[in-house]
């Protein structure tokens, strides 16, 4: 079963996750105003839904790495980039996650 937490009700099938990305704050460079347009996409985000896991060949269920409220580094191109409830998500597969931030 999927394991989630707030206010969106999203079940992620297999080893996919659900990610919210966090701002990165405003940067400044050489004393110039960097737009939003021009930033990167972040890298980096806090997991609020995990699917149940792969099932391997054999028939179990592996269990993810990874749990509600981790965060995480990702891939900058990984994903989906979804809008539920009006907020900004992004669904990805366990593989594309490259680190769990302490």
């Amino acid at each position: 079963m999927a394991k989630t937490k707030a206010k969106v009700d999203v079940k992620p099938l297999a080893d996919r996750v659900v990610v919210k990305p966090l701002d990165e704050a405003e940067q400044m460079r050489g004393g110039l105003y960097i737009p939003d347009t021009a930033k990167e996409k972040p890298s980096q985000g806090e997991i609020i839904a995990v699917g149940p896991g792969k099932l391997s060949d054999e028939g179990a269920r592996l269990e993810l790495d990874v749990k509600v409220g981790d965060k995480v580094l990702y891939g900058k191109y990984s994903g989906t980039d979804v809008t539920l409830s009006g907020e900004e998500y992004l669904i990805l597969r366990e593989s594309d996650i490259l680190a769990i931030v302490s």
